[in-house]
C-alpha cells in the first residue's frame, strides 16, 4: 500500500516510524513532514490545510490511505474532503472532530449524557462571562472554545489571573476566532491520566495509559505547554481506575457520538483526572496526543496499519491488538523561551551519538544538510526499558548527548511514578 501521513510534529514522526515497520506499506509519504521524518518517508511540501493540493497529490500518487494526524485539518474537514474525492482517509469527519474543535460542544455533550466532568458555564460574550467569573473563587480554569495549539487553557491561581486570561481570550483575541466563546470551569485536583482509544463508532479499544507533563518547568511550575514529556505505563494508577474510565467516560462518549449522528472513527483521546469523587473528564481530543504518542506507539506490537484499516472497515472488534510489557519515557527538548517567543534555525548536534533511545523530531528542519531547530518543542527523546527507572535513565543519558544553544527540558519527567 501507498500511505500519506499529514502533519509535521513529534506525533507524526512516531506515527511514520510505526507505520514504516509494516510489511504492507510499499511507499510512505508525509506532508509536510520535518527533518527527522525525512529519514523514513518522502516529505512533500504541502501544508496541513491545503486540502486541494493534498487530494491532487493523493490522486496523482495513487495513495491508498491518507492518515490525518493533527487537530486543525480534522476539525476543518480534511477527511470529509478526501472521502468526497473518493480517497480513503483515516481520522474522524468534521462532525465528530468537533469534540476537540469546540470545548462548549464537548461539555454540553458530557452534561447531556451524564458523563463525569468538572462543573462549568460557557459564554459567547465578554461582559456576562466576566460577571459570572466574579461570582467564583480561585483557582479556576479558563478555556478558549476552539483549537489553540494546546495553549488555550489557563489554570488561574488568582482571580486577577483569571480575569486577565478572560480578557486575553475574548477582548484581545490572542487565539483569534478560537476565543469567540469560553468555558469557565471548576478547578479539579488529582493525578492526571491520558487514555487514548482506537474507536470505529461503537467499538472502543483502549491503548496503554500514559501521563503528560504540561507545565514548562519542574514540579509543574510555569505556563502550560503542548507537553514537556510523558511516560507509560502508570504503575501508581490501578487497573480498576482505567476500567472505571472506560466504562463511565470513554465508552459512553463514543456511544453518545453515535446517538448524536456523529459516529467517531479514529483515535479518541480522553484527558482525565483522578479526583476524590472518581475519574472525571478534562478534555477530549480527536487524534493521537503529542507527546503521548511517542511512548504509546513504541509499546504497540501490532501492525498500526492493520488497526487503521480495521477502524475504517468497521471490524475493530475482531482486530487483535497487543502491547509490550516494556516501559517508555519521553522527555521533550524545547527551544529557549518556549512557550513564549523562541528562535529558529539553531544547529542541532549529537543526534548521531544517541545510543539507547528513539528520537522523534517535533520542530526541526534541514538547512544545507544540517538539522536545525524549527519550533518550540524540538525533539522527543524516548527511552525504552524493563521499567520506568531504566527507561528514564536511557532517555536522559541520550538527551545529554544532543546539543543546541539554550536547549531546555524538564528534569522530573515520570518522577510521579517513582514516588
Amino acid at each position: 500500500m501507498r500511505v500519506l501521513v499529514i502533519g509535521r510534529g513529534g506525533r507524526e514522526h512516531a506515527i511514520v516510524w510505526s507505520l514504516s515497520k509494516s510489511p504492507k506499506i510499499s511507499k510512505l509519504f508525509c506532508a509536510p513532514g520535518n527533518g527527522g521524518i525525512a529519514g523514513l518517508a518522502e516529505c512533500v511540501p504541502i501544508t496541513e490545510l491545503q486540502f486541494e493540493e493534498i487530494s491532487t497529490f493523493a490522486k496523482e500518487q495513487a495513495i491508498d490511505l491518507v492518515m490525518v494526524a493533527p487537530d486543525d485539518p480534522l476539525a476543518a474537514g480534511l477527511v470529509d474532503h478526501l472521502e468526497a474525492k473518493g480517497i480513503a482517509a483515516f481520522g474522524p469527519r468534521a462532525n465528530a472532530a468537533i469534540i476537540e474543535g469546540s470545548k462548549v460542544f464537548m461539555k454540553e455533550l458530557l452534561k447531556k449524557y451524564s458523563i463525569p466532568t468538572a462543573a462549568y458555564e460557557s459564554f459567547d460574550a465578554y461582559e456576562p462571562a466576566l460577571a459570572y467569573l466574579r461570582t467564583q473563587t480561585a483557582p479556576i480554569v479558563i478555556k478558549a472554545d476552539g483549537l489553540a495549539a494546546g495553549k488555550g487553557v489557563t489554570v488561574a491561581q488568582t482571580m486577577e489571573e483569571a480575569e486577565a486570561a478572560l480578557k486575553d481570550i475574548m477582548v484581545d483575541q490572542v487565539f483569534g476566532k478560537s476565543g469567540a466563546s469560553v468555558v469557565i470551569e471548576e478547578f479539579l485536583t488529582g493525578q492526571e491520566m491520558s487514555l487514548l482509544a482506537f474507536v470505529d463508532g461503537s467499538t472502543v479499544r483502549l491503548m496503554v495509559p500514559s501521563q503528560d507533563h504540561k507545565p514548562v518547568f519542574d514540579n509543574d511550575k510555569g505556563p502550560n505547554t503542548g507537553g514537556m514529556g510523558t511516560y507509560s505505563p502508570l504503575p501508581h494508577i490501578r487497573e480498576s481506575i482505567v476500567q472505571e474510565a472506560l466504562e463511565k467516560i470513554v465508552q459512553p462518549t463514543a456511544d453518545a457520538m453515535v446517538a448524536e449522528g456523529r459516529p467517531f472513527k479514529g483515535v479518541l483521546y480522553a484527558g482525565l483526572i483522578l479526583t476524590p469523587n472518581g475519574v472525571k473528564t478534562i478534555e477530549f481530543n480527536a487524534r493521537f496526543g503529542d507527546p503521548e504518542t511517542q511512548v504509546i506507539l513504541p509499546r504497540l506490537q501490532t501492525d498500526l496499519l492493520d488497526i487503521f484499516l480495521a477502524i475504517n472497515n468497521g471490524t475493530l472488534a475482531e482486530q487483535p491488538i497487543e502491547w509490550s510489557e516494556d516501559a517508555a519515557v519521553c522527555v521533550i527538548v524545547a527551544s529557549p523561551g518556549y512557550p513564549a517567543a523562541y528562535p529558529k534555525g539553531l544547529p542541532i548536534t549529537g543526534l548521531d551519538q544517541v545510543q539507547d533511545s528513539l528520537v522523534f523530531h517535533a520542530g526541526t528542519a534541514i538547512e544545507d544538510g544540517q538539522i536545525v531547530t524549527n519550533g518550540g518543542r524540538v525533539l522527543g527523546i524516548t527511552g525504552i526499558g524493563k521499567d520506568i527507572i531504566e527507561a528514564r535513565q536511557k532517555a536522559y543519558a541520550d538527551l545529554d548527548r544532543i546539543h543546541f544553544d539554550g536547549k531546555h527540558y524538564r528534569t522530573d519527567i515520570a518522577m510521579k511514578a517513582l514516588k
